[in-house]
């Protein structure tokens, strides 16, 4: 392939010096656009952005080096896609050079001069523009460096359908919802450019990245190229290998699998282009379904795997419905896994249509973006579907021999972020549970999590409050009515009492059977357990 970056090691480690050296970080980029021009970036609207980089490049070059304002020089550049003078770039990249940059592929020069400025020094200095869209990228520990191809704000038209995609919402939500437990090995399915990768080298020893794409697969070496030129301490081994799905793995067995699947479910029609980036070539919801009954064949015991979804939510039933039935162990190809899914959204048929017939660029009022508007409409109407849903899916395969559990959950407002550290302790809270008896829970002495608050409502003049709400700072942001019982008890929960005693106590009090106040509060303190509320 010509058309992506090269990962020439010694040439990526001089880009990688010139890109920190330039402040073309996360918090670099932010300060030099600016608040106004970051957020509206973030919205993909690029103009206050691009007001904010100009003229800087465009005037006549500086002959002190140091002036040259580079990190606007790289914004404008790669994630803008607007030409550059070549003098410019060279003074933000003096180590690797617009040569360098040529040779990786980056850039390419102009065959004019695009207007810059004017006279016989300006018609000299070329213009030079991305090839790809190169974007800083990070998490608390880490600068890194994400390259991928141009975006539709740059291209300002359909996309190729083998484009590669960049940072955008759904990686990074998963990349939020990640337990970062240390691992032996991790699967990253469907690596696309290699976002998911770049965490796991913080937490796995070997990791095997795979895609369809040819394509995704080179930027993903390139992207982790850049990642190890860093030279901080040893890089996990990373294997790049080219497949459908589980086919490239067959047999292997992994600790933690993650994957932002090609999950969006798009019309089977010949005359509709199909994006690998985002659609699976089954029809539906076939590829997240196939991708929860299959991937317990790669996880070691207590292996977890994480991934995005949709799913159809057909006329008179609910998304757990159809939850329920893919999760079915009694099927012929039953799930034998834990399964925490929690339901973030929901669309109606024409909002779905509407979303991503706009996503592979074409615009809305044309007769492209109508004809795939209607086809979408045609292909919902056909399955009798109602809405789709939008969610993460964590997958645990027991690591002993235990009946599975199941938890179904919604939770469309904010949730903490990173989110992992949560669905870490979910998933031990519940296999804690389902390892243990209502009386092992009450022997246990909860403390309320710091970050659970309550409030009481009632009628001015009231005694007693009408309504106690019992809400969680973190995590999902659960928020649990509870009756006297239950606040009696949360009032108590210091981890100084097991439960049983400060039941019985509760129950002594009030003059009440202390096994009846058990069975009514035993569920509930297994749903707060289960959340983080009580830990």
């Amino acid at each position: 392939m010509n058309d992506t970056p090269v990962a020439d090691k010694a040439l990526v480690a001089l880009l990688r010096a010139d890109l920190a050296a330039a402040r073309f970080t996360v918090d670099g980029v932010a300060e030099r656009l600016g608040p106004v021009a970051s957020a509206a970036l973030h919205r993909e609207q690029p103009l206050p952005a691009l007001l904010a980089t100009d003229p800087s490049e465009l005037s006549e070059p500086s002959e002190a080096a140091s002036s040259v304002d580079a990190c606007g020089v790289l914004v404008r550049l790669f994630t803008l896609g607007r030409p550059v003078r070549e003098s410019a770039l060279a003074a933000a990249l003096p180590s690797l050079g617009v040569d360098g940059a040529v040779r990786l592929r980056l850039v390419r020069r102009e065959g004019g001069r695009a207007g810059f400025g004017s006279g016989r020094e300006a018609a000299a200095d070329r213009a030079v523009l991305a090839t790809c869209d190169l974007r800083p990228y990070g998490d608390d520990s880490h600068d890194w460096w994400v390259a991928s191809d141009l975006s539709e704000l740059v291209v300002g038209g359909p996309l190729r359908v083998d484009h590669v995609l960049g940072i955008g919402g759904a990686s990074t939500t998963l990349a939020s919802w990640t337990v970062r437990r240390p691992v032996g090995r991790a699967l990253d399915l469907g690596t696309g450019c290699g976002v998911q990768t770049l965490h796991l080298l913080g937490h796995a020893r070997s990791i095997v990245a795979t895609d369809i794409s040819e394509r995704a697969l080179a930027y993903a070496a390139f992207n982790l190229a850049l990642a190890a030129s860093a030279g901080a301490g040893a890089v996990p081994e990373v294997e790049l290998v080219a497949g459908d799905l589980l086919d490239p793995v067959a047999a292997q067995e992994f600790s933690l699998v993650v994957s932002n699947p090609p999950f969006v479910i798009t019309p089977r029609d010949e005359s509709l282009p199909l994006y690998e980036y985002r659609d699976g070539g089954r029809a539906g919801d076939a590829l997240v379904q196939s991708l929860v009954r299959q991937v317990g064949t790669v996880l070691e015991p207590g292996g977890v795997a994480q991934f995005l979804g949709n799913w159809e939510v057909p006329a008179g039933r609910s998304w757990r419905d159809v939850w329920t039935e893919w999760l079915d162990e009694q099927a012929s190809d039953g799930v034998a896994l834990d399964a925490w899914v929690v339901q973030r959204d929901s669309q109606d048929p024409a909002e779905y249509a509407e979303l991503w017939a706009r996503d592979g660029g074409a615009q809305p009022g044309s007769e492209a973006h109508s004809q795939l508007y209607a086809a979408w409409l045609r292909d919902f109407a056909a399955r009798d579907v109602e809405r789709v849903g939008f969610g993460v899916v964590s997958l645990q395969r027991p690591a002993t021999d235990r009946p599975t559990w199941r938890s179904l959950d919604e939770a469309h407002g904010p949730v903490a972020a990173p989110m992992g550290p949560t669905v870490d302790a979910g998933l031990r809270a519940r296999t804690w549970l389902s390892e243990h008896s209502d009386d092992d829970l009450l022997d246990v002495a909860w403390s309320c999590a710091p970050d659970v608050t309550e409030e009481r409502h009632g009628t001015p003049g009231a005694e007693d409050p009408t309504v106690i709400l019992v809400r969680q700072g973190g995590g999902l942001g659960r928020v649990v009515r509870a009756g006297t019982l239950l606040a009696a008890y949360l009032g108590v929960a210091d981890g100084e009492l097991t439960a049983r005693a400060a039941l019985d106590a509760i129950a002594t009090v009030l003059g009440l059977d202390a096994a009846d106040v058990r069975s009514e509060l035993v569920p509930q303190l297994r749903d707060l357990v289960a959340d983080g509320l009580l830990v």
